[in-house]
């Protein structure tokens, strides 16, 4: 499928995008990143640091990371075996995107707020 740009200058959302941005922006991808750009974690400490997040779900969500070459996994050479993982170069570029969409919502969660009001009351 063709991402490029549309003749008129403007990027379109094309199917590869949406899979991008809805395997890098879901709720357990964000809270996997936050932690991640701290330092690098052991599954465990994962799962503790994000104690909403099922055993599945995390698992799920750091293979779709390292699959997009956000997360990397490194097998230690430690008894018993232990995994860690960590972002990557290309996964920190993220970070700034991320932060643009925070404070935009930060920005206009006021009028956020009152459009979810107004709707949930029709």
């Amino acid at each position: 499928m063709d991402t490029a740009p549309a003749p008129d200058g403007e990027l379109r959302i094309t199917a590869p995008h949406r899979e991008l941005l809805d395997q890098v922006l879901d709720k357990w991808s964000l809270a996997v990143l936050d932690e991640l750009c701290e330092r690098p974690r052991r599954f465990n400490e994962l799962r503790r640091a994000v104690p909403a997040v099922t055993q599945k779900s995390l698992t799920t969500t750091l293979r779709r990371l390292e699959r997009n070459g956000i997360v990397e996994r490194t097998v230690l050479d430690t008894r018993p075996v232990a995994v860690e993982y960590r972002i990557t170069r290309l996964g920190k570029t993220l970070r700034h995107p991320v932060d643009v969409l925070l404070g935009w919502a930060s920005d206009h969660m006021p009028e956020i707020e009152r459009a979810r009001q107004a709707f949930d009351v029709r």
